[in-house]
Order: C-alpha cells, then sequence, then structure tokens
C-alpha cells in the first residue's frame, strides 16, 4: 500500500496565529482567500451605497425610499429565484463570474445615464432611482455569491469558525470605503465613484474566480442541483405544540428587526437631506460615519460580542439593540419637547442628532450582537426542517415586510401632510421626524417583548431538543435552559419530564445544581426526592442545609433519608460523630445503618469506629443481598488498606448476586482501588457485569485510559471486547481519550476501524468528529479515504484473477464471496470517512438511495453525493460506486492504481502478503483454496497465520500444513499445544497421532 502523507505543519508563527484565530492548518489559506474576496466586494458595494444614498437624497428625498422599499420586496424574491437558476445551469465557477459581471458592468451604465441631464432631467431620476433600487440587488447578491462560496469551500464544522472571520470583511471595507470617500470626492468628484465601485466589485469577483481555479475539487464542473430537493425527508414535518409557539416568535423577531431597521434608515437619511443640501456633502457625511462606524463595529465584534453574549445570555445580548433603541428614542422626543435649560439646540437639531445617535447604535448592534446570536435561535429546531423555517424567515417574511413597511411609511408621510397642510414645510417634517422617532420607540418596546415571548418557547423546546440528543450543551444559552429546567420543575406535570430535567442539570451545572433543587426538595416525589439527592451529595454545600433538614422533618423515604443525613455531615465537617451511633441499633433499616456506620468510619474517634466496623460487618455478611449492596456502599468510607476492606472485597468480587458484584465495581470505581482495576476489566466479559464495569470505568476518568487502551489493542482479545474498550474511552470523552481513539485510525483496519469510526461519530456533540480533524487533518481523512479504495483495488484484481472459469470449487467459491464482502464492507468505511466531513443527513440519504433496487434511487443517491464530495477521489469513488462489473471498477481504479494480472496462485499469494487488511474468514478462505488447488504458500505468511488470534485461521493453515508439507505440520505443532481454543487444541492432539503413525 502506498504511505501515508499527511499535509506539513505550518510554521510557529503562523500555526501561533491560525490558533489565536481558531482555525486549523488546512482551513488558513481558504479564509485568508475568501475573507480577501468579501473585503474587496464590501468596499466596491459600500462606496456604491455612500453614491447612491446621496443621489437619491438629492433627486428624490427620503420621501421616496417607501417606494424602493416596496420594489425591492419583490426584486429580492425574483433575484433569488434568478441565481437558483444560474446554479442549476451552470457550474458555479461561470455563476460567479457572471454575477460578478451583472454586479459591476450596469453601473458603468449608470454612469453614463447620469451625464443626461443636459439633454432630459427626468432620464437622469429615472436612472438615480433604478440605481437605487439596484443597490439593494447588489446587496442580494453579494449575499449569495460569498455565501455560496463559502458553503462550498468549507463543511458545515469548518464554516463555524471561518464564515465569522471572513464576515468581518465586511466591517473592514466599511473603515476603509469610509475613510476614503471623503478623499475620493475631492480627486475624481461623486459620480465617477461608480467607476472604481465597478472596478472593486470585479476585482471580488476575479477573487471569487481565482478561488473556485485554486480548490477545484470544491467546485463541480456540472451545474449545482439542490439537495433539498434531491434528498428524501425522512422525518415527519408535522411541528409540536412547542415548536409552534417557538417559530411563530421567530418570525415575529426578525420582521420586527427588519421593520425597525427600515424607520431608522428613512429617518436618518431624511435627516441628512434636510441638514446637508449638497450631494457632495451627503456622501462625505456619509463615508465618515460608515468609517467611524467600522471601527466601532470591528473593536465590538472582536473583543465585545462574543463575550457579551456568553455572559449576559442570548435574550439578554438581543434584548439590547430594541431596549437601546426605545431609550434613545425616548429621551430624544423628551429633549425636543421640553426644551431643557442649557441646551443652545432648537428642535430641528435635536431630532437630527438623535436621530444620528439612533442610526449609530442601530448599526453597531444590528451587524455584530444580533448578527452573532441569529445562528442560535435556530439552534433548537429540529434539523430536518430548521433550513427550511430559516428560508422562509430570512428569505420570504423579511423581504415581505419591507415592502409592507414602505407602503406603511407611504401612508404615514401622505396622512400627515394631508392632516397638516397649514403648516411650513421645515414644521411639518420636524412634527413627522418626531411622530417617526415615536413610532421607533413603540415597534423597539414591542420588538424586545417579542424577544422576550420568544425566550419563553425557546427554553421549552431547547430542552426537548437536548433531551432528544440534538443538541450539545456548548451551543446553547446555558442560563435559558437552567430557566427552563426550574419552569419544569414547578410544574406539576410529566414526572419523567422532571427526571430528564434533573440529569440535564446534573451534566450542564452539577456545582449549582444545589441552588434550583434544594428549595424543591420538600415538594417533590420520593423518586425526584432521591435523584435530587444522588445530584446534591456530589458537591455538598452548606448553604442548602436548611432545605435538607426541612426535608428530614417530613420524614421522607428510608432511601432518601439516608443520602439526606449523609448530605448533612458531609456538608458539615464539624460536627461530632457521637449522635449516628444511636442509627447503628440492629432495629434500625439497613439502608440508615450503613450510612451511620460510613459516616463514622469518615470522621468518627478511634473509639467509635469499631462499633461501625462491627456494623459494617454484619452488612457484608448478611444473607440479603440489599444489606450487603448497602455495605459495600459503606465501604467506600475505609481505605483500601484496612483489615476489613482487604478481607471482604476478594470475597464480594466473587459473590453469587450480580447486583451485589455491580455494586462493588462502582465501589472500586468511586473509591479508585488500584490494586482491582483487573476487575472492572474483567466485568466487561459478563453480560450481567457489563454495563456496571463501563460505567465504573468511565467514572475513572483519564485512569482507566492505560487499562482500556491495553484491551483494545490486544489482538487476542474478542473483537466485541475490544469494542467495548474504546466505546469506554469515548464515553470518557476527554481530550486525551479522544485523541488516543483518534491516532488509531490510520493504523487500523477492517472491523477495527469501522467500529472506531462508529464509536468517534456517536460522540455527542460531535466531539468525536473534532478529534479526528484536529489530529489528521483533511488530509488525513483523505488519506483514509484513498487507502480503502487502493484495498478495494486489490480486492477487485483478487476477483478477477480468480475468476469461475480460471479457478473452480468450493473453496474457490467461499473465497470469492469473501472477497466480495469485503469490498461491501470498504464502501461502508468509506461512508463512515465521509461524515466526518460532511453532514449525516447528507451523507445518510445517499447511503439509503444507493441501497435501493431502483436505477432512479441509486441515481439519486450518486447526484447527492457528487454535490456533496469535494474530496480529490471523488471521481473515482462516484464511479466505484455505479454497480458496475469487477472489470470496469477496476478500470475506474487504475488511476489509484494500475491493474496487472496475475496468475492465480500468484494473486493468491498476493492476498496473503495484504492479510492484515483482510477478514479472518478471507484469510482462512485463502489457505483452504491453497489446499484445495496445491499451491504453495510462502512460509513467512504461513508461520504468521499459525498465530492468528482468529482459531479457524489457525485451524486452516493447520490442515493447509497437514497436506503441503507434513513434515513442516509436525515440527511447527508443538506451537499450538497449548491452544486456547478447545477445537484447535483437538486438532492439534489428532495430527500428532496421525502423522506420528
Amino acid at each position: 500500500m502506498k504511505s501515508l502523507k499527511i499535509a506539513k505543519s505550518p510554521t510557529d508563527w503562523g500555526a501561533k496565529l491560525l490558533n489565536l484565530l481558531n482555525l486549523r492548518p488546512e482551513e488558513g489559506e481558504r479564509t485568508l482567500f475568501m475573507f480577501i474576496a468579501y473585503t474587496l466586494t464590501s468596499i466596491g458595494l459600500l462606496w456604491l451605497e455612500q453614491t447612491t444614498i446621496a443621489l437619491f437624497l438629492d433627486g428624490f428625498g427620503a420621501e421616496g425610499l417607501p417606494l424602493i422599499y416596496m420594489a425591492s420586496a419583490l426584486m429580492g424574491s425574483g433575484l433569488g429565484v434568478l441565481y437558483s437558476w444560474l446554479q442549476n445551469n451552470f457550474p458555479l465557477k461561470k455563476v460567479f463570474v457572471i454575477i460578478a459581471l451583472l454586479m459591476s458592468m450596469p453601473l458603468l451604465v449608470f454612469r453614463l445615464g447620469l451625464e443626461l441631464a443636459n439633454i432630459n432631467g427626468f432620464f437622469v431620476l429615472a436612472t438615480v432611482f433604478i440605481l437605487r433600487l439596484w443597490m439593494d440587488a447588489e446587496e442580494i447578491l453579494n449575499d449569495l455569491n460569498s455565501q455560496v462560496a463559502a458553503n462550498q469551500l468549507f463543511n458545515i464544522r469548518e464554516i463555524k469558525r471561518a464564515y465569522p472571520i471572513i464576515a468581518s470583511g465586511l466591517l473592514l471595507g466599511d473603515v476603509i470605503s469610509g475613510f476614503s470617500m471623503p478623499l475620493l470626492l475631492w480627486l475624481i468628484g461623486l459620480k465617477n465613484v461608480l467607476f472604481l465601485a465597478s472596478l472593486m466589485i470585479l476585482l471580488g469577483g476575479g477573487a471569487l474566480l481565482y478561488l473556485s481555479n485554486r480548490y477545484k475539487q470544491f467546485f463541480p464542473d456540472t451545474p449545482v442541483r439542490e439537495l433539498d430537493d434531491l434528498q428524501p425527508t425522512y422525518a415527519s414535518r408535522r411541528t409540536n405544540t412547542s415548536l409552534r409557539k417557538y417559530v411563530i416568535p421567530l418570525f415575529a423577531f426578525f420582521i420586527l428587526g427588519e421593520v425597525l431597521y427600515l424607520l431608522v434608515e428613512f429617518q436618518y437619511l431624511g435627516e441628512l437631506e434636510r441638514a446637508y443640501p449638497n450631494t457632495d456633502e451627503i456622501a462625505g457625511f456619509l463615508g465618515l460615519f460608515s468609517g467611524f462606524v467600522g471601527i466601532c463595529e470591528l473593536i465590538t465584534q472582536w473583543f465585545v460580542s462574543s463575550r457579551a453574549v456568553e455572559r449576559l445570555g442570548v435574550f439578554i445580548a438581543a434584548m439590547f439593540l430594541p431596549v437601546s433603541l426605545s431609550i434613545l428614542g425616548f429621551f430624544t422626543i423628551v429633549l425636543d419637547l421640553t426644551k431643557i435649560g442649557g441646551f443652545e439646540l432648537d428642535s430641528a437639531q435635536i431630532l437630527f442628532i438623535g436621530v444620528i445617535v439612533l442610526k449609530f447604535f442601530d448599526e453597531l448592534l444590528r451587524y455584530t450582537l444580533i448578527a452573532g446570536i441569529e445562528p442560535f435561535l435556530f439552534q433548537p429546531i429540529p434539523a430536518e426542517i430548521r433550513s427550511s423555517i430559516q428560508t422562509q424567515v430570512q428569505g420570504i417574511a423579511e423581504p415581505l415586510s419591507t415592502g409592507l413597511t414602505g407602503v406603511s411609511i407611504i401612508t404615514a408621510v401622505w396622512f400627515i401632510s394631508g392632516l397638516f397642510t397649514d403648516l411650513p414645510d421645515d414644521l411639518r417634517r420636524e412634527f413627522q421626524g418626531g411622530i417617526f422617532v415615536g413610532a421607533i420607540v413603540f415597534f423597539s418596546i414591542i420588538w424586545a417583548l417579542s424577544a422576550l415571548s420568544l425566550r419563553q418557547s425557546y427554553v421549552s423546546l431547547l430542552v426537548q431538543s437536548a433531551e432528544q440528543g440534538r443538541i450539545s450543551f456548548s451551543s446553547v444559552d446555558l442560563k435559558a435552559f437552567k430557566r427552563a429546567i426550574i419552569e419544569s420543575l414547578d410544574q406539576e406535570g410529566n414526572e419523567e419530564d422532571q427526571r430528564s430535567c434533573i440529569q440535564l442539570l446534573e451534566r450542564i451545572d452539577v456545582e449549582g445544581a444545589g441552588e434550583i433543587l434544594a428549595p424543591r426538595l420538600v415538594k417533590m416525589s420520593p423518586v425526584l426526592q432521591r435523584q435530587s439527592m444522588e445530584v446534591m451529595l456530589q458537591c455538598p454545600n452548606v448553604v442548602y442545609l436548611s432545605h435538607v433538614q426541612r426535608l428530614i422533618e417530613h420524614k421522607p423515604n428510608l432511601d432518601v433519608l439516608a443520602l439526606a443525613l449523609r448530605y448533612i455531615w458531609l456538608s458539615q465537617p464539624e460536627l461530632e460523630t457521637h449522635s449516628l451511633k444511636p442509627y447503628l441499633n440492629e432495629r434500625v433499616d439497613p439502608m440508615v445503618r450503613g450510612t451511620a456506620a460510613g459516616l463514622i468510619l469518615r470522621r468518627g474517634t478511634v473509639g467509635e469506629q469499631p462499633e461501625a466496623i462491627a456494623t459494617l460487618e454484619d452488612l457484608l455478611t448478611s444473607k440479603r443481598e440489599r444489606d450487603r449492596m448497602i455495605g459495600i456502599q459503606a465501604l467506600e468510607e475505609l481505605p483500601a488498606t484496612s483489615r476489613v476492606s482487604q478481607h471482604f472485597l476478594p470475597i464480594l468480587l466473587k459473590d453469587e448476586s450480580p447486583r451485589v458484584r455491580c455494586v462493588l465495581l462502582e465501589a472500586i470505581a468511586h473509591k479508585e482501588l488500584t490494586p482491582y482495576y483487573g476487575a472492572l476489566v474483567r466485568g466487561l466479559y459478563y453480560r450481567s457485569t457489563r454495563s456496571a464495569a463501563k460505567r465504573s470505568l468511565v467514572a475513572l476518568g483519564d485512569k482507566a485510559l492505560p487499562l482500556l487502551t491495553q484491551l483494545g489493542d490486544d489482538l487476542r482479545k474478542p473483537e466485541f471486547i475490544r469494542q467495548q474498550a474504546w466505546t469506554a474511552m469515548a464515553e470518557i470523552g476527554s481530550r486525551e481519550a479522544l485523541a488516543l481513539l483518534s491516532q488509531r485510525l490510520m493504523n487500523s483496519w477492517g472491523m477495527t476501524r469501522r467500529n472506531l469510526l462508529r464509536i468517534l461519530i456517536k460522540v455527542p456533540g460531535d466531539h468525536g468528529i473534532e478529534a479526528v480533524l484536529e489530529h489528521l487533518g483533511r488530509s488525513g481523512v483523505e488519506t483514509l479515504i484513498q487507502q480503502e479504495l487502493l484495498l478495494l483495488a486489490q480486492l477487485c484484481a483478487a476477483e478477477l484473477d480468480l475468476a469461475p472459469d480460471l479457478v473452480t470449487g468450493q473453496a474457490a467459491d467461499l473465497l470469492r464471496g469473501a472477497l466480495q464482502g469485503i469490498q461491501q464492507d470498504v464502501l461502508d468505511r468509506c461512508f463512515l470517512i465521509m461524515k466526518l466531513l460532511y453532514p449525516f443527513s447528507t451523507i445518510q440519504a445517499a447511503i439509503l438511495n444507493l441501497d435501493s433496487d431502483s436505477e432512479i434511487s441509486i441515481a439519486l443517491g450518486l447526484e447527492i453525493l457528487d454535490n456533496t464530495l469535494d474530496v480529490p477521489q471523488k471521481q473515482v469513488l462516484l464511479r466505484v460506486l455505479e454497480r458496475r462489473s469487477t472489470a470496469q471498477s477496476l478500470s475506474d481504479l487504475a488511476e489509484l492504481m494500475p491493474y496487472q494480472p496475475l496468475s492465480p496462485s500468484d494473486r493468491l499469494r498476493r492476498l496473503l502478503e495484504l492479510r492484515h487488511f483482510l477478514s479472518d474468514w478471507t484469510l482462512a478462505c485463502c489457505f483452504h483454496l491453497a489446499r484445495e488447488q496445491r499451491w504453495m504458500v510462502t512460509r513467512e505468511a504461513t508461520l504468521v497465520c499459525l498465530q492468528h488470534p482468529s482459531s479457524f485461521v489457525r485451524e486452516a493453515v493447520l490442515v493447509y500444513l497437514k497436506q503441503a508439507s507434513p513434515r513442516t505440520c509436525i515440527e511447527l505443532l508443538p506451537i499450538l499445544t497449548d491452544d486456547p481454543d478447545p477445537l484447535v487444541a483437538a486438532q492439534v492432539n489428532r495430527l500428532k497421532s496421525e502423522l506420528s503413525s
């Protein structure tokens, strides 16, 4: 097989920079080029925006903006359809070029149209109006282009790290374009800025074209089909009540956000029009304002946003903007109405400054905090409908709200103009501005209330999603999560839901669990009381002591009472243990007696401990299973070197009760009794103790890794037991454990690699996948696929050289069947490897279609993969999956491994050279065929396989040796004299007698 080639490590400073940016080495270059393309295009678009707004305000005034809003609502949907059509009919490389030309070339036409002022002023106004409308179109096309390119360049896990950096190109473009605008106005004039904007947009499109050529594997040469149309729906689209309650305020949140954006923009541009009658002055102000805001946005995005969301929670951060707008708008109105002394400003100036401040905070918080939390708001929605709902919210609801807002603004302006016809224009516009600022305050309050309503539905849906394993705790608002748990515990509902909430609380914040659980202990059912006390005992705290004492006063069940007593004593180190002696009486329930004995053994005096030890011995030697289990729990309080521990532990490990042995295994892990760790490993071999043994090993954490690694690497152990060891390591889930599992992927083959892949993929929160990508990198994962395809080429060659017309017989048929089975195993592993890079649902959809007997379904599966995969071996893999003949598959694999025909005997010997990559059954079939056809096998392969972990392989080698070389067989029989498999041992004895006679 070809040697593995992993990407070289970057330089030290480069590695530090990538680490600072939270990027992996293979993502750095792609992110840089994408950032450059996005920044260049953003600069051009922002120059265009500042120029267009200035021209529009000069020609139409702010009153013309509502018409733009209404037209944009229709245009946005149309451009989405156009872009989708281009994707479906042209390769993405051509789409990028077409969109770049479509964005830049019309600007040259608009620039010529602005020169028609001397011919016909109407044409100039029409040009300005269409240019303002086209500005919105440019933004839509740029968003589509950049998002599609990013989604092609990065998989779903990479884009979470890369896209925030790429998106900050807009903020950098804000700064560059803003501060350069006054200089451009002085050098080339306002209208000629359109030429530079067109040039920058072309450069941005060129950067995207360069990217698509440099990374050809990410951009197919065929049109990209919509995967949503190709993938069947495997989950019901019916949403439950909680989901409906969440989706409605979700729509409201985004719609109100768009409404406020338009209201602020309308009033902001209206004030600029009134304050600056000259277009150059408007453009200059827009540039400087944009540059200043851009700097503030960059600082906020890099140093404030993530920390604010992390510390305050998603919804507090979401309310910053509406609350800020409502407070600022309210003070603007108050200052305007009251004219507080000390201000030398008139109403118009107060309104102008107030609106500028409103616009500043709207821009600053909207493109930092709000933009940062939007993905979180869609997180609780089930993955199968998340994309659909997000499209409806941001692709349909927001454009429609833009149009409706435009209609509303026109109606309001018309109504105010008709109502106050007698007022001078300046006073009427001031009054109109006050009304619109009041509308901003009103809608800001509603927006804040919608965020509160959204939170109520968000938290309940979040808990349901977590219970079903759809989300990880690292990607949610934990404060909202805990609030949902409190609400669930306070409601008289399903006890099963409340138990799930306590389990979730234990996972997310075991140290703070007492704050939520302690005040509710008395009202809980006995089952919940026990569960809550077990959680609280992990971190005893004297602060919650009064709640536990009140629980004891209500005379709970004995098992709860025992836990409560334990909590009281563990949370108060200063208490004396003499008051516990009455609980050692034989008439007291064993649960309470055992607890009291354990506490005295932990903190009692030398004189008090003998009686507690006697109680403990009575429990450990009791004939009742429950007493022995309680005694073992109390035994945890004694040191491993104590006489009682050394005497009873070996005996209890042989106890006839599996439940007693399970409790003992957990006690060994809890007490970290190193001499008895071997018992934990032995517990994996028996069904009755397997679950307890695995839990105990997981509880040991990284301390169990040497044991588990040794067990998993031992090829002589049963595959199922090795799999249990790997699974336990995955459940430990530490960085070191996942690193050990990831490192073994490269050196494992067959069933072991398949098991490792399945285990790593199932680690919650995609931490297993992240560990593989961190240690192997994308290039390492691609190497895994290449290894599998190289093996597939060898298997196809063997099937062709051992065809039925060349080799006949039962053993040959068995070997051919085994080879076909391994080929399917290879493809299964390839699909598992794909799940490390691509969404699970996409790969699963492809698998289900390819497993069908329908040609239409198979074609559908291949189409899904064609639009998903971006690995170098993509075309080879797709051709192999087309279910063609072995010869055709071998031809498809020729670019990886050219086929060289061999004689059947040479091909068999070649297979034995690849024995590490073959299944045990295939290896046994090779020796049976060699015996049947009387082919010679190399001495090395014979000796190695004679010590193979699988007994039927050793048996096949013995049968082959008996016929091929009886003398060699006699010499090698002593190696297998004490074989652990009784069938092989019996065969050895039989051969000794046969060959010696």
